[in-house]
């Protein structure tokens, strides 16, 4: 059998999606699945085509993941064919580019239930939708057999669409993800220049002030002046610095010393609301930017922390599968909402009194740079977690 992989540049782009699914694929993952569908139907169905059709979200086009093969002949073995567009056999032939141009596609085509179509022939058609409903941008899986497909064949074809559906849901929200974490970048390399050179002046005014004021309260106040916009240069270096990967500085760290460091920082908070952080004796080496890294833990223990009860504990834990590291910070406050857990990492969306909704945006942008992905769920004794992976030897 041979698969073919093109793209339909005919067909208008799809708008991008508003699925909110936590998981996240890239366009090689949704690739390869479609292979796997196209691959396990045309196996285990008498089929002559099959294929499936979605957006590749990366270069806005529609693209065809498809599987021919020559027609199986009484007492004859099913013959892979080489041909993309078209193949023959015996007396008869599918003409694969007319039903390729979709002129059988209508817009109120059902999701992720199975519709026969009339073609002519001999052959039996079967679509499945399993996303966009618009005639220019449908996503669906399509089969042609040379024989009705008995209830057992139909009921795995709408499992296969059931799965490739889920899978591109998730797919549309980590494009969803990254184009707002563009955007954020875009905001927070315009707030470098905005802010940037005014700081810079009213450093030196202040600085200016203390020269020429006498010993006293008021040159305290002008040195507390220079050392606030001191502060607020470095927070926002840091906000920047931690957003750009380009400027990343990789290499083996312990997750312990670097989770260590985001706890002694917390420390006058967790004391007041006495309130304990536990994470693993066992240290974990992973390729990654300390610096960023704690941003990271800086962000999810403050969440944790903020929304933990008065005398509660925050648990952190990590595990080792083959070549990844998952990491797992859970609280024990009254979790996140359904509508929450939707917009969490979307940038300047907050729960959090007076928060400025960048943390986890900023968080999130860091582990998908590190190749990881980070995501949020409640957990069933209560509170919520949030869960990141990371690989352990990251590629560069």
């Amino acid at each position: 059998m041979k698969v073919v992989t093109q793209n339909l540049t005919a067909q208008e782009t799809l708008p991008s999606s508003t699925n909110n699914s936590p998981t996240q694929l890239s366009p090689a993952d949704i690739s390869g699945i479609c292979q796997l569908i196209v691959q396990q139907l045309a196996d285990l169905m008498p089929t002559v085509a099959v294929w499936t059709v979605y957006q590749n979200l990366d270069t806005r086009k529609r693209q065809l993941i498809s599987e021919y093969i020559q027609e199986q002949m009484p007492g004859k073995h099913a013959i892979p064919s080489r041909a993309t567009n078209c193949f023959a056999s015996g007396q008869s032939h599918l003409d694969v580019s007319s039903l390729q141009a979709e002129n059988w596609l209508i817009e109120d085509l059902p999701i992720l239930k199975i519709t026969q179509l009339s073609i002519p022939e001999k052959y039996y058609a079967y679509v499945c939708c399993v996303g966009e409903q618009n005639s220019l941008a449908a996503e669906y899986v399509f089969i042609c057999t040379y024989e009705p497909l008995s209830p057992i064949h139909q009921q795995m074809l709408l499992n296969n669409a059931q799965i490739l559906s889920e899978y591109l849901a998730m797919y549309k929200e980590r494009s969803r993800h990254l184009a707002e974490i563009a955007a954020l970048s875009q905001t927070l390399g315009r707030a470098e220049h905005q802010l940037r050179n005014p700081l810079a002046l009213i450093n030196l005014y202040a600085e200016t002030l203390r020269l020429a004021l006498p010993d006293g309260c008021l040159q305290e106040q002008a040195i507390l002046i220079r050392q606030t916009v001191d502060e607020l240069s470095a927070k926002l270096t840091d906000l920047l610095y931690r957003g750009q990967q380009a400027r990343s500085q990789i290499k083996q760290h312990n997750l312990q010393t670097i989770i260590a460091e985001s706890i002694k920082a917390l420390q006058p908070w967790l004391q007041q609301k006495h309130i304990q952080i536990h994470y693993p004796d066992k240290p974990v080496n992973v390729t990654v930017d300390s610096w960023q890294m704690k941003q990271v833990f800086d962000n999810l223990l403050t969440n944790a922390v903020y929304f933990s009860p008065e005398g509660g504990t925050v648990i952190c834990n990590w595990h080792i599968y083959n070549h990844e590291v998952l990491v797992e910070i859970c609280d024990r406050g009254s979790g996140i909402s359904e509508s929450d857990l939707k917009l969490i990492f979307t940038p300047y969306y907050s729960r959090r009194l007076g928060g400025t909704g960048l943390g986890l945006a900023i968080a999130q942008k860091i582990i998908f740079d590190h190749q990881g992905n980070l995501w949020a769920e409640n957990i069933p004794e209560g509170g919520a977690q949030f869960s990141f992976t990371l690989p352990i030897n990251r590629q560069r």
